[in-house]
């Protein structure tokens, strides 16, 4: 079995016991990297709703 990488910069994730807190990312630089790409929406998750809806519209609570 291959040892676990980094998601972002696909090292092996370190050992200690410090560096676990980060996981599943080897550092705080890339847990922010990761942070930033969903904040400025390089990450997307794809629906089938249009733009601009959300729960309360559907459930025709406005």
């Amino acid at each position: 079995m291959k040892a676990p990488t980094c998601p972002i910069c696909r090292r092996p994730l370190p050992t200690a016991p410090e560096a676990a807190r980060f996981r599943p990312f080897c550092s705080r630089r890339c847990a922010d990297v990761d942070l930033h790409r969903w904040l400025t929406g390089a990450y997307k998750v794809e629906t089938d709703e249009a733009p601009g809806t959300d729960a309360a519209d559907r459930d025709g609570e406005r």
